[in-house]
């Protein structure tokens, strides 16, 4: 079968940075290995972008300790003060309804009576407002309530902050273009002081190891299995070179409608001495088969699984067999035995019980 090298990989490698290019650091042909810094696109204003993402995160995260201070002061206070007040309300309502047992007994004035009845209204007022003041703010920082939800806001903002300094992070990181792989730079789309754009800005192959693509015929390819091992020829200057690899995979037919398949083998290639784009011829070792050699030919239809034999009596007869190989022109069957005489054309006219004669 005859083919073309192809490359293991080939990297086309773009930029989605809108900076222009500080430095380029390849050119056409170099070899790279993996990691490598291509390019380098300017960072200084993602930089900046970046220390002033950390200064506002530093910013917030102060003000997210502000806020749990105060949140726990708002909370201490509002507790107390409902201490305070129920303390109020329970001295207040024993003051009034010991006035008021001396009241109907005629040793306090009346408007002393209604002075301590409002004073204990006001109490109960002023605690009410301080259990709906505890209530919204909740018992402390780790319940539900107003300053809960505001330590929450300002740690949110803070994430934010840092979140954003993260992505610019990500940005600078992606300015040093890299190589994903070890192999060549075939095309360099990138000078200094250009911008990348949308652009291809360079190509990479890699070629060690590299592919061998194979093209065959459904004939060719039947009983070809990944694993296998295939026999590389290329032809140059220096003479025919063999080379020796295993094939990964048998993919369908090229074009929708033809009947070329491919068949693609990974080959070592350490000295680089094949190139993407070379001409090769292939074989691969298929397994080891038993049975007869016939001619094609001999098979009586399209489907390969009968053959005219001649009887000793010189007659014909067709006899069922299976093929288990062919190269196009012969092929291996089993079904009949060593010696049997077989119809090179089994799709003449001739017809089963029909005598013939055999030339000298």
């Amino acid at each position: 079968m005859s083919g073309l090298v192809a490359p293991y990989e080939n990297v086309a490698i773009q930029s989605t940075l809108t900076e222009p290019a500080d430095s380029v650091n390849v050119q056409e042909g170099d070899h790279v290995r993996k990691g490598e810094v291509l390019a380098q696109l300017d960072t200084a204003d993602l930089v900046a972008e970046y220390n002033s993402d950390i200064a506002t995160a530093k910013s917030d995260a102060a003000n997210t300790s502000h806020t749990v201070y105060s949140g726990v002061e708002t909370i201490t206070q509002g507790v107390q003060g409902l201490k305070s007040a129920q303390a109020n309300l329970y001295r207040d309502t024993r003051i009034m309804n010991r006035d008021g047992a001396l009241y109907r007994q005629g040793y306090v004035s009346q408007e002393q009576y209604e002075e301590d009845q409002a004073t204990v209204r006001d109490d109960a007022a002023i605690l009410k407002s301080d259990i709906a003041t505890v209530q919204a703010n909740g018992p402390n920082l780790n319940a539900p309530g107003l300053q809960q939800s505001s330590v929450a806001q300002a740690k949110a903002q803070e994430q934010v902050a840092l979140a954003q300094a993260q992505q610019i992070k990500v940005s600078i990181e992606k300015a040093a273009i890299i190589s994903p792989i070890d192999g060549v730079v075939v095309n360099r789309n990138l000078n200094p002081g250009e911008y990348p754009g949308t652009r291809e800005i360079f190509t990479l192959q890699q070629v060690s190891p590299i592919y061998a693509i194979l093209r065959g015929s459904a004939d060719q390819v039947a009983g070809i299995h990944a694993g296998a091992t295939a026999t590389i020829t290329t032809d140059d200057s220096s003479g025919p070179r063999k080379f020796t690899g295993t094939v990964v995979g048998v993919l369908n037919e090229i074009q929708p409608g033809s009947t070329q398949f491919q068949v693609k083998v990974v080959l070592p290639n350490p000295d680089e001495s094949l190139r993407p784009g070379m001409a090769v011829s292939g074989g691969v070792e298929l397994p080891g088969v038993r049975g007869i050699v016939v001619p094609t030919t001999a098979f009586t239809d399209d489907n390969h699984d009968a053959v005219q034999t001649v009887q000793s009596d010189d007659t014909l007869k067709t006899v069922s067999v299976n093929e288990v190989a062919s190269d196009g022109k012969n092929s291996v069957i089993t079904g009949v035995n060593s010696g049997t005489r077989v119809v090179d054309n089994g799709q003449s006219s001739l017809g089963d019980g029909e005598k013939i004669s055999l030339r000298p």
